[in-house]
């Protein structure tokens, strides 16, 4: 088949699946198909409100079944009997695999996060903070929380962990968030370019850094990805285990600090709150946008074979997805679900990094990031205001803001921690 015909076999497959959803969302009313319309971007925790009303355990229109509770999608999270299928656009190293593949490359990774390795970045991450702060505030006006702090943060922190030399954080932050657009669906050509062009770029230099870390080794999670090599990993293996750590790396994390703010910002009393106390609810307020308005919203898993899901057939083949969003205000495990509050104490523990064998391993790491940010942010610019419309992604899966426009009072942009 000619490069044309794939084109045009492409773009015609992606038109039928838009007028499908379309048509599902406004005729049908099909909840899924209406967190995939405008008004489900901007606000799905009304649409899961209305999900709520079917049951904890609701068939889809294409015969597979979706979760807005708590305990269901905690359980199908944990249920070995589940499993995960490949992304069709991306590569996603572990994050597709089952067992034991999944758990030998893991493995490997997860000592880089560790409570024994975190305390190293730290000061870095510190630095990387006030640096980005002191560019803040010698701007005038206002600027983009989100171009301007949330994402240089994360992607500077997790290239130095891989070793990447020169790193320029913006360039990277852009193949970041084009790459990461793809795991909520491609939805145009236009995007279909823009992921292969970046994800091309990404591999270039992942393979130059492969080389390097094989001929020079350093103190770095590639190097140590590459000593492995032949052993733990296959040499085949190594780009798609890095391609994830940067992309899971800075999703995640960007996505997070954003909603924070965000979130705190639309709640004055929450944001005075934190500019008063920054050292002890700046770890509350990040745990509280991951119940409230976490960046992964939904994920899925697979049957591996027949099952019964509380009295429910579900069989061999049959997809489950989990509402992590809606499980973070799910009223029958939290009290006041839809009140934003710092200082809440938690029921349960929220699913924003998903759970079981696919807990997130780079959780601690987007953790200290997300509570370091929000602390020097509140400690320093106290007066910080959303200084105009923010724009979110418009994705059903991954949920923050893509533009977040701020300023802050000249007077208190200078302080210091």
């Amino acid at each position: 088949m000619s490069q044309l015909s794939q084109t045009v076999r492409f773009a015609t497959g992606l038109y039928r699946q838009r007028l499908d959803i379309a048509y599902a969302a406004h005729v049908h009313h099909a909840p899924l198909a209406q967190l995939d319309t405008r008004a489900g971007h901007s606000d799905p925790y009304a649409v899961y409100r209305r999900m709520r009303a079917d049951g904890p355990l609701a068939p889809t229109r294409k015969g597979n079944w979706v979760t807005v509770s708590h305990r269901i999608c905690s359980a199908v999270l944990r249920d070995r009997r589940f499993g995960v299928v490949r992304d069709p656009y991306l590569d996603m190293s572990f994050l597709g695999m089952n067992p034991p593949d999944h758990t030998r490359l893991r493995r490997l990774a997860q000592p880089a996060f560790s409570p024994k390795t975190l305390p190293a970045y730290q000061t870095r991450i510190e630095r990387t903070v006030e640096g980005l702060l002191d560019r803040a505030a010698s701007a005038p006006g206002t600027f983009d929380l989100v171009s301007g702090f949330a994402a240089p943060l994360p992607i500077t922190v997790i290239t130095d962990l891989l070793g990447i030399p020169d790193a320029d954080s913006g360039q990277f932050a852009a193949y970041g968030a084009a790459v990461g657009s793809a795991l909520d669906g491609i939805r145009s050509l236009r995007q279909a370019r823009r992921v292969q062009a970046a994800a091309e770029k990404l591999g270039v230099v992942f393979d130059r850094l492969i080389d390097l870390r094989r001929r020079e080794p350093g103190d770095d999670l590639t190097s140590r990805l590459v000593a492995a090599e032949g052993g733990q990993v296959h040499a085949d293996e190594l780009r798609p285990l890095i391609n994830l750590l940067l992309i899971a790396g800075f999703e995640t994390t960007v996505n997070l600090i954003g909603s924070c703010v965000l979130n705190l910002l639309r709640h004055p009393d929450q944001w005075q709150a934190l500019c008063a106390e920054p050292e002890r609810l700046a770890p509350q307020a990040v745990e509280e946008t991951l119940r409230y308005d976490p960046p992964v919203q939904a994920t899925s898993r697979i049957a591996l074979e027949d099952l019964e899901l509380e009295g429910t057939p579900v069989h061999l083949g049959q997809s489950v997805v989990t509402m992590i969003g809606a499980a973070g205000r799910d009223p029958e495990v939290y009290e006041r679900p839809e009140v934003f509050d710092i200082e809440r104490v938690p029921e349960v523990d929220h699913l924003a990094f998903s759970g079981g064998i696919h807990y997130c391993v780079g959780q601690p790491l987007a953790r200290m990031e997300a509570v370091i940010a929000l602390r020097l942010l509140a400690t320093r610019m106290p007066s910080l205001r959303v200084a105009g419309r923010p724009r979110l992604r418009p994705a059903t899966a991954i949920r923050g803001p893509l533009y977040l426009p701020v300023r802050v009072a000249p007077a208190q942009a200078t302080l210091t921690a």
